[in-house]
């Protein structure tokens, strides 16, 4: 009887623990923020090397929901919260040809792609259900990304273009033939030598003639916003530069504010070749292309960013801290402050203990903000496992598990791609406690993002490996967010700026803030216009090689830390 009640005793401790964990771990409020990459199931490529891809993205809101369409993806994404995903599948569209766009018209979705003459556009009215009729099967008109836009006034316009050598064109089309009315317009071209966003290369240091791609227009209070993408996907420059017209059609002339989507620097890089449209709450977005391009140029992934017109009707999109944690507003925002949670990033270059790795992939990688190197272990079995020191005890808000796919052989989709883990935590490397079980899980999360309902204070954080559905164990970053405490970094009082001969190229350099981890420097054509940003880590200087040549430019330095940022007190004028 004695044994009896001590098992029953000893089952009921159990049953109690395993609840508890059960309320931390899978029971949580609703998400509340987003970190780019969009953790969304990107689709192995059907060819060699086995890599995963998502590209050249259009969103559309269509009867309060979100469909997003991307390059090659297998099919395409839904949500109702831009936080989960779910993806439809249809046999009836071209889904392997590149750069999808849809539009909305007459309370119907249209679809196309690029492709060669003649072209096919399709149409649904539930595209819930991945059931497509052809609207058009002979468009005339050969292409590479297109972009289908209806005016206030119910009339149809084509804008596309990818070319090293030839402009972006458009043309109006019939709303009803959905063909084309007269000849196309070419509408404009590089001009490299002038704008240095259109170099090609990492930092825009290349001389060879860029790719003018990715046309995509919105239209606002009787402006016509035609946005397009330089100077080539595979670039960590890949960025989108702003036309302004008053007419579909042009005469077009460059927006003062350029390029307007830009982010050379960070965890994971680029946003260019995007499309930009509004939420339910009706505050804008721009979901952007990001660059891997390691294991091949068009390993790529999804960004989204806050867009904004200010009083004067100049557009601007906000990249500063694009791959930290931002809120998801749930009403009409007026500027990309409302969206930043605070929580900073805890664990760049921090000390990681591993259980094995590969030589030319070392556990540093795993914490370097390069989503470009990753670290791996020498299996993938259950067990293999990293574990971070933070180096103090910190506020953890939210973790993100960026997966590398090392030694992977997977093609297509198929139900057995997963990944299965444990994440714990702890004050002193002995006792772990769980942050997220996800040893049952059977959804692909390649880019997994963790925000706790409830934050933890810790030290250390541990991820074990319980399944890989392919390959090694293998992470371009474990990134932690959160707050450290103590002091803000002291104020960036002065820095020094050359423009030298070639005036789309500026030189900063600056003394080293006390308590800094990075810089992000903001800079704009006027004082109360700094909306571009460039955010580096761990450095006393830097070279943009992104300005317009004709114009001139004002800057400002913020300073930050693990425990907040600290706003630059001096705007000075370049010249």
């Amino acid at each position: 009887m004695k044994i009896t009640v001590l098992k029953t005793l000893a089952f009921l401790a159990c049953l109690i623990a395993s609840l508890a964990t059960f309320s931390q771990t899978t029971t949580k409020a609703k998400q509340t923020t987003l970190c780019n990459p969009v953790n969304l199931s990107y689709r192995f490529m059907l060819d060699t090397p086995s890599r995963r891809e998502a590209a050249d993205p259009t969103m559309i809101v269509y009867k309060g929901e979100y469909y997003l369409f991307a390059s090659k993806s297998g099919g395409y994404f839904h949500s109702t919260d831009m936080v989960r995903w779910d993806l439809i599948t249809t046999n009836d569209l071209p889904l392997e040809d590149y750069a999808p766009t849809a539009v909305v018209m007459n309370d119907t979705l249209y679809f196309m792609a690029s492709a060669a003459a003649p072209v096919k556009i399709f149409k649904t009215a539930d595209p819930k259900s991945g059931k497509w009729q052809i609207a058009n099967s002979s468009f005339p008109i050969g292409m590479i990304d297109p972009d289908l836009f209806v005016d206030d006034d119910g009339r149809l316009f084509f804008y596309y273009g990818c070319s090293n050598i030839n402009p972006i064109y458009a043309v109006e089309l019939d709303n009803k033939t959905l063909n084309p009315i007269g000849s196309p317009v070419a509408l404009f071209n590089s001009k490299k030598n002038i704008y240095g966003w259109e170099r090609k290369g990492d930092y825009n240091e290349g001389s060879d003639n860029p790719w003018i791609e990715g046309a995509w227009m919105t239209k606002r209070n009787g402006k016509y916003y035609l946005q397009y993408a330089a100077p080539g996907t595979e670039h960590k420059s890949y960025n989108d530069g702003l036309y302004v017209s008053d007419k579909p059609l042009g005469p077009f002339t460059l927006a003062s504010h350029n390029p307007i989507s830009y982010r050379p620097e960070g965890f994971a890089a680029s946003a260019g070749h995007s499309s930009t449209f509004q939420d339910k709450y009706g505050n804008y977005w721009h979901v952007s292309t990001m660059t891997i391009s390691q294991k091949h140029m068009f390993e790529r992934r999804l960004g989204f960013f806050p867009a904004f017109f200010d009083k004067d009707g100049v557009m601007f999109v906000y990249t500063g801290f694009g791959d930290f944690p931002y809120k998801l507003p749930t009403k009409k925002i007026n500027g990309p402050e409302e969206l930043f949670p605070g929580w900073m990033l805890l664990s760049h270059n921090k000390p990681v203990e591993v259980s094995s790795e590969l030589a030319n992939h070392p556990r540093a990688n795993a914490t370097d903000e390069e989503i470009r190197t990753y670290w791996s272990a020498k299996t993938g079995d259950k067990g293999e496992w990293i574990s971070m020191d933070l180096q103090k005890n910190c506020t953890v808000n939210a973790i993100q598990i960026n997966y590398a796919e090392n030694n992977m052989q997977l093609f297509g989709r198929n139900p057995n791609i997963y990944y299965q883990y444990l994440l714990e935590y702890s004050d002193d490397n002995k006792t772990w406690k769980t942050l997220a079980d996800k040893r049952q899980n059977t959804i692909d999360a390649p880019h997994d993002y963790i925000e706790l309902t409830t934050p933890v204070k810790a030290r250390y954080i541990r991820l074990t490996n319980h399944r890989m559905p392919d390959g090694t164990f293998a992470l371009a970053g474990l990134r932690v967010f959160g707050k450290a405490g103590g002091k803000l970094p002291d104020s960036v009082e002065d820095f020094k700026m050359v423009r030298p001969d070639d005036r789309a190229i500026v030189q900063l350099n600056w003394k080293k803030s006390l308590a800094a981890v990075g810089y992000n420097i903001r800079y704009g054509t006027a004082k109360d216009k700094l909306y571009h940003t460039y955010q580096v880590l761990a450095a006393d200087a830097v070279t943009i090689r992104s300005l317009n040549s004709l114009q001139k430019y004002y800057f400002t330095i913020d300073a930050f830390n693990e425990s907040g940022v600290t706003k630059g007190k001096q705007v000075i004028e370049l010249k």
